[in-house]
């Protein structure tokens, strides 16, 4: 018999036709009907055929297995309005922990692209923990929304370590999207949705058809959809930057202004006290140039275009930042399977995806520094001084005449599956095998404009003078510039004509293309081997070879140099090239152990160990012991426990240094008055002040892969619980209840420090980070951090615990129509990251119930903190109840996540809702959101027409203000920021 995974979705409606539970809203615990179910047979046996399920390779009849696994069904995919499989999935209770999603526009992490895409992080691990899986094989990118959402049957998501089945990053769990197959008939599908503000309008549709007949089938499609910008400015949440302030720190009442940042249009001048003072500024040495005279373009700035830096001098830029990218994709999709005899059957699935996006970001800052200083003898200059950084004397301003910073993304990708497969007899048991090859090829291309390169504006702040046919020119009179190879420009007056001149002809756009290619090539075998008393002994084994290359460009503008940190533009990055194969061999042996016995209708064990040698990172072995006890007929108790292990990626290996923002809570150094290795160049007066903590600006960091800095990187390995139970009472019919509890830890974690680490870790004599510490030798920036070369290493460990319910019950017919409710929660107990186990750097930082803030603890060691939050409630629940009558058919869908606490009175946890004052906590509360969908069947024309309302009451997410987030005042990658979306939609069947 060949292997084919449609029988699972056939094995799911036969035992659904016999009262097992319909669910079509989000996020079942069971499969769930695409149909209303058929009148049971009268007197007719059901033999349902043995299937593989998520979690095991060996081939089953039983549906609920030791591993817990929660499937959603595309009728449950198509009730949620959604275009993407990614806006599905991250509703998931089991998906946590400031993941990348569209909503993100302005993000700190390494490796974030805008390119629309979404990553699902299962139990708040990070999305390089969860490993995403279509058709049970491994896929190159990672992006939910690269897999076309019209080819899905359904997605089944195991929620515990797998990393026996399915190797490395399969901890946090596994999600396997099972495409559709033997689909008879054709179907066209339109769709649009708008937000009640007029705003973020999409559209899309689909075209799908298949056949089956007795020589194969085939299913094959085309779908596109598309999304309009929206903007922060127009929501009332995040139209300015909304800061928090006080009148009398440290411990006067707290207000919040409608701030922004200080480097704004009007410029921000540091200058001698000396000089500042003749302006009056006795609480600052900071000015910014009149507004008219700004507005106005003035060509030259006197001192009387000056005044003192005040809070009309910042700068809004939230309004012009995007709240949801742009986003268009394209998808195309074929899957078949052909029968080359009665045991053998040759098959394909390939899809291909085009997918482009954008980020919005406010205009660039300008800035001084010492290798692009301001001159003294520059004829804009009023001051007479040199602007050089690190004398103290700087000027920064928003190039708001050179326009929005826009990163425009394009990935493609291409994924394909063949082989062989099929079945044959030995020794009267039935195997199968399956032999083929997974092609993946993924290009990515991202281009930016609105940030002018630094190194072509640096000469025209230079030495210049007024020609004699009154043309500014650069260079002196006695050594003039010509015009054509040196354009003056004017710091001081960032909308002067020459300014615009100079930002226009330094923005250029700057190009980044990488291409990833992974190839693998796998032989499983599945059968019985020899019969006990309670069963067939059965053996699932496998061999598999995988080998990854991954290549980028970067242009000469953005090339970093790492020993200043700098480069020519803005964004700093390093070329990526490297390559890595991997060999493994693995096996799994199902034992019934007892059936059918007193106390034990069924008792299994299940055995697994994989091994996999790398070629970068070495060997690995691990392992899992499962068993599945079924006491009663109505109960049953599973339970896993299984080493789990995430090998080093190319990119965590061979990343050469690129730039990352960082921040710091605070400077070891501060108030030093003994040498220390971390304190190189600090007034050991007591003095010592660090001014990037004191105005809690962002600092320079440059993450690395571990072979540039010489780390040595091994795989993090540790290991997953799962103890359970299910329960399906026969005097109740169609309730179905499970609880479960897991916990999964990790050591060794691969991470990249935050500037904070690295700092404490050298303060407290790990003399390995001490020279990645660079700080300024002299000058008014003396003893000031410069950048932290930030490395990836194996530093840290995680520790999560958590319990799982779901229930759902399918109400008997009383003439109403057919009900069904539904709900799934996650509670989680306890989430604790350690810094650095085993030495003094050492912190312990607890996430349950926290929002991780911008500069926090947390933050900085979470494993995915890309929006600049990391958040963790302590329960996240989904209830869903739905209805059909005839050709009607209607669904609500309610989710919740837990209150939360901002900030922590623990000042260990170095977390605080007021940067600049410790211990301060802001408590939030739940967030609800309703969905609710109505559709209608003509069935004479073969047409359903749906409507539906997403966040049906306009819950708005959290104020978490500028000083504690990247976007928005808010968390979007886990609120809600749309608010309340009628979506509609009409499909065609023939």
């Amino acid at each position: 018999m060949g292997f084919d995974r449609n029988k699972l979705s056939l094995a799911v409606r036969t035992s659904l036709s016999v009262g097992a539970v319909v669910a079509m809203g989000l996020a079942g615990s069971v499969h769930a009907q695409d149909q209303t179910p058929p009148p049971p047979d009268q007197g007719k046996a059901k033999t349902l055929n043995a299937v593989v399920v998520t979690g095991s390779h060996i081939r089953r009849v039983d549906l609920e297995t030791s591993s817990p696994v929660v499937t959603v069904s595309a009728a449950q995919i198509e009730a949620t309005g959604k275009q993407t499989l990614g806006d599905v999935i991250q509703n998931l209770p089991a998906i946590t922990g400031g993941l990348l999603t569209p909503t993100v526009n302005n993000h700190n992490s390494p490796g974030a692209v805008p390119a629309g895409r979404t990553l699902a992080g299962l139990r708040g691990l990070g999305s390089n923990r969860t490993l995403l899986l279509v058709d049970g094989q491994r896929v190159l990118n990672a992006d939910l929304n690269s897999i076309p959402a019209a080819a899905v049957q359904r997605i089944e998501v195991l929620t515990d370590g797998a990393s026996s089945v399915y190797g490395s990053d399969a901890i946090g769990g596994v999600i396997n999207v099972i495409l559709k197959s033997d689909y008879q008939g054709a179907q066209v599908s339109a769709n649009y949705g708008v937000s009640d503000h007029g705003d973020g309008e999409r559209r899309g549709g689909s075209f799908v058809f298949g056949h089956s007949g007795e020589k194969g089938s085939l299913f094959a499609g085309l779908s596109y959809n598309k999304m309009d910008i929206v903007l922060q400015g127009n929501r009332k949440f995040s139209q300015s930057a909304l800061s928090l302030t006080s009148s009398s720190n440290p411990t006067g009442p707290l207000s919040v202004v409608p701030g922004g940042s200080t480097n704004g249009q009007f410029g921000k001048i540091t200058l001698p006290s000396n000089i500042a003072a003749q302006f009056g500024c006795a609480n600052g040495t900071r000015l910014a140039a009149n507004h008219d005279a700004v507005t106005s373009g003035k060509a030259v700035m006197g001192t009387g275009d000056f005044h003192c830096f005040g809070a009309d001098d910042r700068y809004n830029y939230a309004t012009v930042q995007a709240l949801v990218a742009p986003q268009e994709r394209l998808n195309a999709f074929f899957k078949g399977t052909y029968h080359l005899g009665d045991h053998v059957d040759a098959y394909m699935t390939t899809y291909f995806n085009k997918s482009t996006a954008s980020l919005q970001l406010a205009p660039n800052i300008y800035g001084v520094s010492a290798d692009q200083p301001i001159s003294a003898q520059s004829y804009y200059n009023p001051f007479g001084i040199d602007f050089t950084g690190d004398n103290g004397n700087a000027v920064a301003f928003r190039e708001v005449a050179g326009g929005n910073r826009v990163s425009s993304a394009s990935q493609n990708t291409t994924q394909l599956q063949a082989g062989l497969k099929g079945s044959l007899e030995i020794l009267d048991k039935d195997w199968t095998w399956d032999a083929g090859v997974n092609y993946g090829y993924y290009t990515f291309t991202s281009s930016s404009t609105g940030s002018p390169s630094g190194s072509l504006l640096a000469p025209g702040v230079g030495p210049s003078f007024l020609n004699g046919d009154g043309v500014v020119q650069c260079g002196t009179p006695s050594a003039p510039i010509s015009l054509d190879s040196c354009l003056p420009w004017n710091p001081f007056s960032p909308q002067s004509p020459s300014t615009k001149a100079a930002l226009e002809k330094a923005n250029t756009a700057t190009l980044i293309q990488q291409w990833t290619l992974q190839r693998q090539f796998h032989l499983d075998v599945s059968g019985g081997l020899f019969d006990l008393p309670a069963g067939t002994v059965q053996l699932a084994a496998g061999l598999n070879y995988r080998n990854e290359y991954t290549n980028n460009t970067i242009p000469a503008e953005q090339l970093i140099d790492p020993t200043t940190g700098n480069c020519p533009g803005a964004g700093c990055a390093s070329a990526l090239r490297g390559k890595d194969n991997v060999k493994e061999v693995y096996g799994e042996l199902f034992i019934p152990i007892l059936q059918d016995m007193p106390f034990a209708k069924s008792l299994n064990l299940t055995l697994g160990d994989r091994y996999s040698k790398y070629n970068l990172a070495g060997s690995t072995n691990n392992w899992k012991v499962a068993f599945e006890w079924r006491p009663i007929t109505d109960l049953l108790l599973r339970g896993t426990v299984a080493t789990v292990f995430r090998a080093p990626s190319i990119a965590d290996i061979f990343s050469l240094p690129s730039s990352s923002t960082s921040s710091l809570s605070s400077d070891p150094c501060d108030g030093a008055t003994t040498p220390n290795p971390a304190c190189q160049y600090v007034p050991l007066d007591g003095t010592f002040r660090n001014q990037t903590v004191a105005t809690h600006d962002q600092g320079n960091g440059l993450f690395s892969g571990s072979k540039y800095l010489n780390f040595p990187l091994k795989p993090e390995h540790g290991k997953s619980f799962d103890f359970g139970a299910v329960y399906s009472p026969e005097f109740i019919p169609n309730l179905s209840l499970s609880l479960d509890y897991w916990r999964i830890y990790l050591n060794d974690t691969i991470t990249i420090p935050g500037e904070q680490t690295v700092l404490d870790l050298c303060y407290n004599g790990i003399a390995a980070y001490c020279p990645l510490i660079h700080r300024y030798s002299g000058g008014g920036s003396v003893g000031q951090i410069q950048r932290v070369f930030l490395p990836t290493t194996n530093l840290g460990r995680l520790d999560v615990k958590g319990t799982d319910f779901s229930g759902s019950y399918r109400l008997p017919d009383f003439g109403w129509g057919q009900f069904t409710v539904l709900a799934n929660v996650t509670y989680m107990t306890e989430y604790q990251v350690q810094i650095a186990p085993g030495t003094l750097a050492n912190r312990v930082f607890e996430g349950a119930g926290v929002m991780g803030g911008l500069g926090s603890g947390l933050q900085s060691a979470c494993p995915d903190n890309i929006g600049g939050l990391c958040f963790f409630p302590r329960w996240t629940a989904q209830l869903a109840a739905n209805w059909q009558l005839g050709g009607w058919d209607a669904s609500w869908r309610f989710r919740a996540t837990d209150k939360f606490n901002m900030g922590s009175a623990d000042l260990s946890q170095q977390s605080t809702a007021y940067p600049g004052r410790p211990g301060v906590v802001f408590h939030y509360g739940t967030h609800t959101y309703s969905d609710i969908t109505l559709g209608y069947n003509i069935k004479a024309y073969k047409t359903k027409v749906e409507f539906g309302v997403n966040n049906l009451f306009d819950k708005q997410p959290p104020l978490l203000y500028a000083n504690n987030s990247l976007n928005a005042n808010t968390d979007p990658a886990d609120f809600d920021v749309l608010g309340r979306y009628f979506w509609g939609r009409v499909t065609v069947s023939f």
